[in-house]
């Protein structure tokens, strides 16, 4: 259905740290039991300037390396500290400490951020985690980590990544995403598939014993008060897709590593069309026929062919 846009891709695959005195760990936890990090000689090596609204001036002097991942708060938020199981909003710069060159960054100011999930079983890098998980909200953080908590022994081909290289992260933690859409909850539309949400918010359809529109549908399921998703939004979202002659569930975000980042540019005709204009907090269900979906080659491994209908249930829960 989609592909990860590439400003989010690198955050996918990264983890966080934080502030101290020292270079060993604090006896202080974290979210998700992760232990806090201290500061350290490299940490403090890195200088981190600019509004807090916009993608930090960061100098350092490379190689810069340390055994253990540190963490220095540049800057401490005065919001909530972050807990176990929040989806943290993340702006990022991504540095190779060995080269000095920059790998990636983004999400800072108004742009919309990567996700993370603070929990016990996250894929997030474990830099990332050490960073985020005992940060407030509105800090920014310099994490400097060895390949152990970032890209491992093999490094990044791809990224320019050495197996010895460390790497560094500056990071801002914007706030927290909703897990579930939190919208007002709408009357059912007639012809829809009915749904039943689990206690998690994860979505159950019903498909009603009636032939499939032939024409793209939307029904508006709980309305949010956020801002309207435009066409060329990446969103954060939950989503479950059926096909409706089987009511098989062929993809879903539930049940996985949390809210997916998706582009909407990415995306098969019918499944942005029926997000444009919605607001974020929304729960939205769309029914697209073949021609807006997967056209008349279908998707085989996915389970469909080229004449089925597909109907999501999508949580809007960022976007930008």
């Amino acid at each position: 259905m989609r592909k990860l846009p590439a400003l989010i891709s690198i955050a996918t695959v990264a983890v966080l740290a934080l502030a101290g005195c020292s270079t060993s760990p604090s006896d202080e936890t974290g979210a998700a039991g992760v232990a806090c990090v201290d500061s350290g000689k490299a940490s403090e090596a890195v200088k981190v300037t600019g509004k807090a609204s916009a993608e930090p001036k960061v100098k350092f002097e490379s190689p810069l390396t340390t055994e253990a991942t540190e963490v220095s708060v540049v800057k401490e938020g005065k919001g909530d500290r972050v807990a176990t199981d929040d989806i943290v909003e993340l702006g990022f710069s991504v540095y190779n400490a060995n080269s000095g060159e920059k790998m990636n960054a983004g999400g800072f100011g108004d742009d919309l951020g990567a996700p993370i999930t603070l929990a016990k079983d996250s894929s997030v890098f474990p830099a990332l985690l050490k960073g985020v998980a005992c940060a407030t909200y509105g800090s920014r953080v310099a994490v400097v980590a060895p390949p152990a908590d970032a890209f491992g022994e093999t490094g990044n081909e791809e990224l320019k990544v050495g197996a010895k290289d460390n790497i560094i992260f500056v990071v801002d933690v914007k706030g927290e995403i909703p897990p579930r859409a939190n919208g007002e909850d709408q009357k059912p539309e007639d012809g829809f598939p009915t749904v039943e949400l689990a206690k998690d918010g994860a979505p159950t359809m019903t498909i009603p014993a009636a032939d499939a529109p032939t024409e793209l549908k939307t029904a508006v399921l709980k309305k949010g008060d956020g801002a309207k998703v435009a066409a060329e939004d990446t969103v954060v979202m939950h989503y479950s897709g059926v096909v409706w002659s089987t009511g098989t569930v062929f993809d879903q975000t539930w049940g996985k590593s949390g809210p997916t980042p998706i582009s909407l540019a990415a995306v098969v005709p019918g499944f942005g069309q029926g997000l444009v204009g919605q607001t974020i907090g929304s729960q939205v269900m769309i029914v697209i026929p073949p021609e807006l979906g997967y056209g008349a080659e279908g998707q085989p491994d996915a389970g469909i062919s080229g004449t089925d209908t597909l109907v999501f249930v999508v949580d809007i829960l960022a976007a930008g």
